[in-house]
């Protein structure tokens, strides 16, 4: 990006930061082709928050509570929740989520935050996935943080489907579409009779 004056790049970290607020001073930095110090003398001109800040402020503004999980059986940090519309979710890649050899992010990690996510986001008390297509679009290394956004698609009375996306900065490396079916709680265990065999 074009070195910008500095009214018009503080206009447009705004509006960034709105739209991406997970990203940090680091990638604020290369995005606007500036120094890290002057993406610090910015925000602190801005009143924005560091990114530690910002975290905790959308994560204590969350909408509603979960239904289909606890808030600790979704993997990752839930940032965001409208039940039967969209969640978000963070995860930072650890040593505890990468191959040893090549420090590249496990894919059942990716998955994980994925699918609890897409499970989550719906408005039932007893939520299965049933289908999950998936692709791995680029290695996810270690250091790096996964913004994850589940989106429902479609919402049927004994099922759903919802599309999530998953990014690290500004690319998007993972990429899921995921029908889930909602059944009784009485009716957990044979849920695969009803709902795999009828289809939509």
């Amino acid at each position: 990006m074009a070195r910008r004056k500095k009214r018009e790049r503080q206009a447009a970290l705004l509006d960034l930061l709105e739209r991406e607020p997970f990203l940090t001073d680091e990638e604020l930095a290369a995005r606007f082709d500036v120094s890290i110090q002057t993406i610090r003398l910015d925000r602190l001109t801005l009143g924005i928050p560091e990114l530690r800040e910002r975290i905790r402020a959308l994560a204590t503004r969350k909408n509603d509570d979960l239904r289909s999980l606890s808030e600790t059986e979704v993997i990752g940090q839930l940032i965001e929740v409208n039940l039967g519309e969209m969640a978000i979710s963070i995860l930072d890649i650890g040593p505890e989520h990468v191959f040893s050899k090549t420090k590249i992010a496990r894919g059942h990690h990716m998955f994980a935050q994925a699918n609890s996510l897409a499970v989550a986001v719906i408005d039932a008390e007893v939520v299965l996935t049933a289908v999950a297509e998936i692709r791995f679009i680029r290695p996810v290394q270690l250091g790096e943080r996964l913004v994850c956004k589940a989106v429902v698609t479609s919402n049927k009375r004994e099922r759903a489907h919802v599309k999530v996306t998953t990014k690290a900065g500004a690319d998007i490396v993972f990429e899921g579409a995921f029908t889930v079916v909602k059944v009784q709680q009485e009716n957990a265990r044979g849920w695969e009779e009803t709902n795999f065999e009828t289809g939509d």
